[in-house]
């Protein structure tokens, strides 16, 4: 596309929808209202896993308000929540197989209605063994999680594989070997608003929902199969969304159908919003793992190969499963050129909540452990953490552990020479030498980490790398745009009302983005994987140039000269309505093809990589476990950065979300129960965990096939974080952290541990 400096294009504009949202204006899924709503609320199963003998709902029917209680046999479709394996149903029918799996729901006049008729549900179980480790789910004699449709043999949900040159010979004749076992367990997505949606009857027999989401089409679908309609009567709008990191990519097509199911059945709008403690007791995490490493390499610090094997915990269904693993393979050797790989990649079914996409889908479970060992083999050989990475990072030329030949937007050195110097790295060492030297109540650390990720869904899902828009011109001049990926926070509204405007070379304050909706733009895949703002700005652009045309045609037939257009835009539409001329346009957006080999694992996985490298310094109270992070450097390489304050926003919320992984978030598990309270138990980084003086920067590797030269940013933030700051933690205690997150018990044993 067009590489050439543009006039809004890298303009650090305002965001239109910040003003509503400030103003607590902004409508939200429990801001919304329909005449007639009924709410709902969802009977939960108790059990990990069990036998459903019997379901007991008269006594809830019968209490006021009530109107309606639905069990599996009312589903009038597939009791099935379609995402990519057809295998977790609506509503359990014979077998539950987690705790808080719905089983029957209930639609009341009011919520407390709904919830108290909740309580009046009786349903007889017959508990069955059950299993909540992967690694016990792994063992033969393990009791059945998975519906044996779904899964690849007793509780193996998918085994993946990436298999390049000659592994053990290598690490047969490799000058230093370093291996470790590293874990990570649940991260909560803790976004601002709770999962919600709303089914409304729509008219001859179709029905329209508006959500909290990331996938409208993914709810479409979903709802469809579940009530057994045609695509075209299923109509799904994107309501303001307030957070979604992932979290809102599988659930709202649960919850839709849910709430369709309800609407119904008794032909009334119906309201399902969950409360925080139903919301994080029963939706998606970020994936538990346990990842085993082997690295070599030569003694001048190149590396050789890697053997990986990697096991996540996808919990009783797939959802998105297939799709976390699958990042999980093809980014296991980081940014580097490894010659030699091997990676084994497993995700298993067990008795706990099913797991799905959050930000960096797949990503950070094994960036943890490649950056932790590029560290140990530089410690190994007396090398610099800076100079082991700079020998070994990609460049254009080179080929990815996929055997992927990257030519293009391959920035990953630049960013980390960018970072070194801002970070000012070898007398940031030095100093911390010094401090540690003069301290004994607290040390000081400095880590550091690379990263890259595959923009976009490629060879796993090339079909879903699309995008549609529409562009309308209106007969005063005004402009109305709508496109199928959602504003959830990341500021995707603005970027695409800045691609819009330089596009038609019409003044901004002249466009309106409409809310997504599946009737206006067809299927434009799902708002994740850092597509969203590429995708929908390459559909854009492209509408945009077929109305700018057709603009220009009339504006000659009425010599009006180029220069003129868009202070006389108003004058232009005006001669399209009077002549009947056509004034809207669609425009459409895919991605390059890939090739990718499931049998090897090998082949051009993704179109475009982004990258990034973050240092960070952390404080360690030696007598506590605490850690601090005291400050920051992030450079990241996204391409052409459309809005410097949106990027800039998108690095510094990652910046807190890694510190949250790496050092405070996480769920324990009991019996297949996640012991939490909400957000009372859950501790999440504040901003007295976030260093305020943090340096953000970008270098700008343009990539030739996106919207001026961009890429993808959202998920590569949180991607390098968490690790940046376990290698500062690292550095500052002398010791190889191996598990997730770093509080402060795990730090004082880390503190207690020989050298």
């Amino acid at each position: 596309m067009n590489e050439a400096p543009a006039t809004l294009i890298g303009t650090a504009i305002a965001r239109p929808d910040a003003v509503d949202k400030v103003r607590g204006e902004a409508r939200f899924v429990d801001d919304l209202a329909f005449p007639g709503m009924l709410h709902a609320a969802v009977v939960r199963s108790p059990h990990p896993h069990a036998r459903i003998l019997g379901i007991h709902a008269e006594a809830a029917r019968s209490m006021p308000g009530v109107v309606v209680v639905l069990t599996a046999a009312d589903v009038p479709g597939e009791n099935i929540v379609h995402v990519i394996v057809d295998d977790q149903p609506a509503l359990a029918a014979d077998v539950v197989r987690y705790i808080g799996e719905p089983v029957a729901l209930v639609a009341a006049e009011t919520r407390r209605a709904a919830r108290a008729a909740v309580d009046a549900v009786r349903v007889d179980y017959e508990p069955l063994p059950f299993v909540a480790s992967p690694l016990a789910a792994l063992e033969p004699d393990a009791p059945q999680v998975a519906v044996p449709s779904a899964a690849e043999g007793g509780n193996l949900f998918n085994r993946m594989v990436l298999v390049k040159g000659d592994v053990d010979g290598t690490f047969a004749v490799a000058d230093v070997v370093v291996e470790g076992t590293y874990e990570t367990g649940y991260q909560e997505h803790a976004y601002l608003e709770t999962q919600g949606m709303i089914a409304v009857p729509d008219g001859l027999g179709a029905i329209a929902i508006y959500g909290s989401m990331q996938c409208p089409f993914y709810v479409q679908n979903a709802v469809a199969k579940v009530l057994g309609l045609p695509l075209a009567k299923v109509r799904v709008v994107a309501a303001a969304t307030g957070g979604a990191f992932g979290g809102k990519e599988d659930v709202p097509s649960l919850l839709g159908s849910l709430a369709a199911l309800l609407s119904s059945a008794t032909r009334r709008p119906v309201k399902l919003v969950l409360d925080r403690e139903e919301d994080v007791l029963t939706t998606s995490k970020r994936h538990p793992s346990r990842v085993f490493y082997r690295t070599a390499a030569r003694a001048d610090g190149t590396l050789l190969a890697i053997d990986v094997d990697i096991v996540l915990n996808a919990g009783a269904y797939q959802t998105l499963s297939s799709a976390v693993l699958w990042r999980s393979l093809v980014t296991a050797a980081g940014p580097y050129r490894v010659p030699n790989v091997r990676v084994v990649a497993r995700s298993v079914a067990t008795n706990t909540v099913p797991n799905g996409a959050f930000r960096g889908f797949g990503s950070p479970q094994v960036i943890f452990p490649h950056e932790s060992q590029i560290d140990l083999v530089a410690e190994r050989l007396g090398i610099d953490r800076v100079e082991i990475r700079r020998r070994n990072v990609l460049h254009s030329g080179d080929r990815t552990s996929t055997d992927h030949l990257v030519r293009d937007s391959v920035g990953i050195a630049e960013t980390l020479d960018r970072a070194a110097e801002l970070a000012d790295w070898t007398a940031r060492l030095e100093r911390a030498a010094t401090y540690n030297r003069a301290s004994r109540e607290t040390k000081r650390g400095v880590g550091v980490a690379c990263v890259l990720y595959g923009v976009g869904l490629g060879g796993k899902a090339p079909f879903l790398d699309k995008a549609g828009a529409t562009i309308k011109l209106e007969p005063d001049g005004s402009i109305a745009v709508a496109i199928g990926t959602v504003e959830i926070g990341q500021g995707l509204t603005t970027a695409v009302l800045q691609v819009a405007a330089e596009g038609l070379g019409v003044p901004i304050d002249r466009i309106h983005l409409s809310p997504v909706d599946t009737s206006r733009v067809p299927d434009s895949g799902p708002t994740v994987a850092s597509r969203g703002t590429m995708m929908s700005a390459l559909a854009v652009l492209d509408a945009a140039g077929r109305l700018r045309e057709r603009i220009e045609r009339v504006a000659k037939a009425h010599r009006i000269a180029k220069r003129e257009i868009a202070q006389r835009l108003p004058e232009i539409a005006r001669f399209f309505w009077l002549e009947n001329f056509d004034p809207a346009v669609e425009g459409w957006a895919s991605t390059e093809p890939v090739s990718w080999d499931p049998a090897t694992g090998l082949g051009d996985v993704y179109p475009v990589y982004a990258y990034a490298t973050h240092i960070a310094e952390v404080e360690v109270n030696v007598d506590t476990g605490e850690a601090h992070v005291v400050d920051y450097v992030a450079v990241h390489d996204s391409g052409r950065i459309l809005n410097r304050v949106l990027a800039s926003g998108q690095v510094e919320g990652g910046v807190a979300q890694g510190i949250g992984f790496a050092l405070m978030e996480t769920i324990e598990e009991k019996d297949g129960r996640l012991i939490v309270n909400g957000l009372t138990t859950y501790r999440l980084p504040t901003i007295r965990d976030v260093p305020l003086a943090a340096a953000v920067d970008f270098v700008e590797a343009l990539f030739p096939a996106g919207p001026f030269g961009m890429k993808g940013i959202g998920e590569v933030p949180v991607m390098a974080a968490h690790a940046a700051v376990a290698r500062a933690v690292a550095h500052a205690t002398g010791r190889n952290p191996t598990r997730y997150p770093l509080d402060p018990p795990r730090i004082k044993s880390l503190l207690g541990e020989k050298p």
